[in-house]
């Protein structure tokens, strides 16, 4: 956008250590935001990891159906033993060791499961891990050369105190199991390995004979499996999770960054406004913010160089009356006649009257911002409001002084959303106006209509006077600040330009438009101004 005011652009090389801060904090490619976004990517995918890598529901679910499915074989072997007669003695029953071990040999098929068999001693009768072509334990270790010392072997102790800790959970068990009571288990093997066991007495009738336990071994081999399924998947997250940061840091902090620099920059540099060219194409939010940004600031450059503008007009209009007084001491003086030292006493009077009134009405006019931004707009009637300020200028109207009429023609509503207090000083500033212009037995006459012709703006106030009119090239610069054009016999220094620039000011902030023409007969000679106001409407009487 272009723009004759100074603009302020952020140097992407700019660190945030380059920058002016009252603190040091740690940063992702220079920026903070970047930072949080990533440690919390990062910190959801990691939970999300940690929890998959446990597995803790899973694991129980896992277990639990393994005890499950060891408990039926195990109750449908127990059954079978205790039912077939593999027992000897009458009447007190026993197991048969042999022809018990040789039937849990020839019937059970171990797909990776370990039976036992034990008789009510607690002995062990059959171990399917016996019979089987698989040799547990580790591979023997390398010969030593010749004449070394054979070195004691490594973890010893460690192997007894597990085989111990082993037998002893497996002793409790079957105790358990040998006084009737089901047992379901996970306990730690001979190797250490982790094993789902369950332990079932055999009975005969309602006698025990003994104890079948089966067990199985490969539960931490499935939950490797599944973690080493899941890995990959993890690992894609996590990419995903760096890319998902790294576009976050680029298309948003790192933009951002830029905005406070280039805000900064404006801060340090003295520049009137932000301008990034490549943030505000952009048709997302940050675009939305660079835009909003630039506009911001260009609007405040406009407001400084307004202000600057209005100090130098102010500066250069209480200059002449403080000129034209300094002329009148001085020669004072040297005046000797009554008569001149009369003339120059009602100079100063007069300068005096024009400071004040020109004080004041510059007061007024600096306070307006304030005022406007002040107040929440609310509801105003025109027609009530208009009524009030014409009863005051009947009750307080002097002799000679023009009188002011008001006329209705509008349908409907005469409400508009503002400020009542403003919106009387834009009427009565145009009455003032109206009235010093107009001849002797005229009058001032205010319309208040609608006009369809602007949909935005329907409601129209018109003042209207009989006086000498607005010359053609004026009718715009009549609005402007301190701009005079009175007629001949007019008080000098009675106005000081500012009513119809407060005007303007005014109604624009109350989103209308007041314009300035000529009234004129058929033959085209003027026959007086006119001021139209235009406003819009609430929609509804206040």
């Amino acid at each position: 956008m272009a723009s004759a005011i100074d603009t302020a652009r952020a140097d992407p090389s700019e660190t945030a250590e380059d920058r002016p801060s009252g603190r040091r904090l740690i940063r992702f490619g220079g920026s903070r935001l970047g930072g949080l976004i990533l440690a919390l990517n990062l910190l959801s995918l990691l939970i999300l990891f940690g929890g998959a890598l446990a597995l803790n529901e899973w694991n129980r679910g896992l277990v639990q159906a393994r005890q499950e499915s060891l408990r039926v074989q195990a109750e449908l072997l127990s059954n079978v033993l205790g039912q077939l007669g593999i027992t000897r003695g009458e009447p007190s029953p026993a197991l048969d060791p042999i022809a018990a071990s040789q039937w849990l040999r020839d019937n059970f098929i171990p797909s990776g499961q370990r039976a036992r068999l034990y008789d009510a001693d607690g002995l062990l009768v059959s171990d399917s891990l016996s019979v089987t072509d698989a040799i547990p334990g580790n591979p023997l270790p390398p010969a030593n050369p010749a004449g070394k010392p054979v070195a004691p072997p490594s973890g010893t102790e460690a192997e007894r105190e597990t085989l111990a800790l082993a037998n002893e959970a497996l002793g409790a068990e079957i105790e358990a199991a040998l006084l009737g009571v089901p047992q379901a288990t996970v306990r730690r093997s001979e190797t250490g390995g982790r094993v789902v066991s369950v332990s079932l007495p055999v009975r005969h009738v309602q006698q025990v004979l003994g104890v079948l336990t089966l067990e199985v071994g490969d539960v931490d081999q499935i939950l490797d499996a599944q973690r080493r399924a899941l890995l990959p998947f993890a690992l894609v997250a996590l990419a995903v999770n760096l890319l998902a940061s790294l576009l976050l840091h680029l298309f948003v902090a790192r933009p951002v960054m830029r905005l406070s620099a280039a805000a900064d920059q404006v801060k340090l540099q003295r520049a009137r406004a932000i301008s990034l060219p490549d943030l505000e194409e952009r048709k997302d939010e940050i675009g939305d913010l660079a835009r909003s940004l630039e506009s911001m600031t260009e609007t405040l450059s406009a407001r400084m160089d307004a202000i600057e503008r209005f100090a130098a007009d102010v500066a250069h209009e209480i200059k002449n009356p403080l000129t034209s007084i300094r002329s009148a001491l001085e020669t004072l003086d040297l005046v000797k006649d009554p008569a001149q030292r009369e003339r120059l006493a009602r100079v100063l009077q007069q300068d005096v009257r024009r400071l004040d009134r020109l004080i004041t009405d510059i007061s007024n006019a600096s306070r307006l911002d304030a005022e406007l931004s002040r107040e929440r707009p609310r509801p105003v009637d025109l027609t009530t409001l208009l009524t009030d300020i014409v009863g005051v200028y009947d009750t307080t109207s002097k002799p000679g002084e023009a009188p002011v009429r008001l006329s209705i023609t509008a349908a409907g509503s005469t409400g508009v959303l503002g400020q009542d207090g403003p919106l009387g000083q834009v009427f009565r500033n145009l009455i003032d106006n109206a009235r010093s212009f107009s001849p002797e037995g005229s009058d001032v006459r205010l319309t208040v209509r609608r006009d369809d012709s602007d949909p935005g703006r329907p409601l129209r106030v018109l003042v209207e006077d009989d006086g000498p009119g607005i010359p053609p090239e004026n009718l715009e610069t009549v609005f402007e600040r301190f701009y005079t054009s009175r007629p001949k016999g007019t008080a000098f220094g009675a106005n000081s330009g500012l009513g119809l620039s407060i005007v303007r000011q005014i109604v624009e902030a109350h989103g209308g438009r007041v314009t300035a023409s000529n009234r004129t007969d058929a033959a085209g000679n003027v026959l007086g101004a006119r001021f139209e106001v235009a406003l819009p409407t609430t929609g509804r009487r206040a």
